[in-house]
C-alpha cells in the first residue's frame, strides 16, 4: 500500500473511532439537520474543528474577546486573531502607547481630523469575566497543541463557579483548589512543532 494510501487509511480508522471523529459526524448531522441542506454532510474532521478553535475541541466555549476567537498574549491581553496585532476592548488595532491605529499604524481620527482616543484595554480572562460576570477569574493552567505549524498554548479562565460560559456544569480541567473552567483562550507561540 501506497504512504497515501496508508495515510487515507488512517485518517478514515480516526475518523470512525477517535472522539474527534465522533464530533465531526456528530456537527455535519447536527449541520444537516439544521440547516437542511445535502452538501452539510460531507463536512469533514477539519470542518468541525472549525467550529472553534484549532487545539480545542469545542465543550466549553470562548472567553469573551473584542473580535470572537480568544487569542492572548502572555499577559492575558486581547489580540487579533489573524495576525496577533494588539487590539483595544473595542477591537481596534492600538500602538504601543494604545491609541487605536488604522492598518498602516495611523492615528485614527474623527470626522473633524482629531485623533481618537484610547480605548480601555483590558486582560480577557482576569479583568474582562470579574466586570462581565462579576465572578474573580485567574489562569490556573494551560496545555499545549500544534497548530499551523506552532505550538500553540490553550489556557483555562477558572472561577470558584458552579457554571461555566456555556451556562452548563463546569468542569475541573486545569484549574486548582475550588475553581473549575468557566471559559478558554489561547497564546500563539513561534515555536515549531
Amino acid at each position: 500500500m501506497s504512504e497515501r494510501g496508508r495515510s487515507r487509511l488512517s485518517d478514515r480508522l480516526a475518523d470512525g473511532t477517535s472522539r474527534r471523529g465522533f464530533l465531526a459526524r456528530t456537527g455535519a448531522w447536527l449541520l444537516a439537520a439544521t440547516a437542511g441542506g445535502g452538501a452539510t454532510l460531507a463536512a469533514g474532521t477539519e470542518d468541525a474543528e472549525a467550529f472553534h478553535f484549532c487545539g480545542h475541541t469545542y465543550t466549553t466555549a470562548s472567553c469573551p474577546h473584542p473580535t470572537g476567537l480568544p487569542r492572548v498574549d502572555l499577559r492575558g491581553f486581547p489580540l487579533r486573531a489573524g495576525d496577533g496585532r494588539p487590539i483595544d476592548d473595542l477591537g481596534r488595532p492600538v500602538d504601543r502607547g494604545g491609541n487605536p491605529v488604522d492598518g498602516r499604524g495611523r492615528r485614527l481620527r474623527d470626522p473633524d481630523g482629531r485623533p481618537l482616543p484610547p480605548a480601555p484595554r483590558s486582560r480577557v480572562c482576569q479583568d474582562s469575566i470579574p466586570d462581565r460576570y462579576g465572578i474573580p477569574t485567574q489562569i490556573d493552567g494551560s496545555w499545549y497543541r500544534c497548530c499551523g505549524g506552532k505550538v500553540r498554548r490553550l489556557m483555562d479562565c477558572c472561577a470558584a463557579h458552579p457554571t461555566r460560559i456555556n451556562g452548563d456544569a463546569a468542569l475541573t480541567g486545569y484549574c486548582y483548589g475550588d475553581r473549575k473552567v468557566f471559559c478558554v483562550m489561547y497564546f500563539q507561540t513561534e515555536v515549531p512543532c
